[in-house]
């Protein structure tokens, strides 16, 4: 599995806001603090807006806040809103021709569930405590 800049930089803007509760931080802010491109930045952050992870506050003074508490945003979840269910082999998707009677997809399901529950447990307010 491989995790995509859009992932890490979502996490990246999580974590600043996160660091800055309560204060309403413009894209712009953002982008600067973290090095990012200030339009990639609008494009993830617009995914969390749905994903109901961020509030936005519009108008000259706008920017955006977190909707929820870091220790109630897990890791996972985040990844999952920006780039989907990921599985670390085609057997997992149900994409496989050899899915059925394989002697390695236990093997692979065992490892994803692992993998899983590790992103499930670790929260926003973990990484911003260093706590992972």
């Amino acid at each position: 599995m491989k995790i995509s800049t859009k992932a890490q930089y979502g996490l990246r803007a999580m974590a600043y806001l996160a660091n800055n509760p309560g204060k309403v931080c413009p894209i712009k802010e953002i982008a600067a603090a973290e090095n990012i491109s200030p339009d990639y930045l609008e494009k993830i952050v617009s995914k969390l807006e749905k994903g109901g992870f961020l509030s936005a506050k519009k108008g000259k003074s706008g920017g955006y806040t977190l909707a929820k508490v870091p220790g109630k945003i897990r890791l996972g979840d985040l990844i999952g809103v920006l780039e989907g269910r990921k599985t670390l082999v085609k057997c997992l998707d149900g994409k496989c021709p050899k899915c059925r009677g394989c002697v390695s997809k236990n093997v692979w399901e065992t490892v994803q569930a692992r993998l899983d529950a590790m992103l499930n447990k670790i929260t926003l307010q973990n990484i911003i405590e260093g706590k992972v």
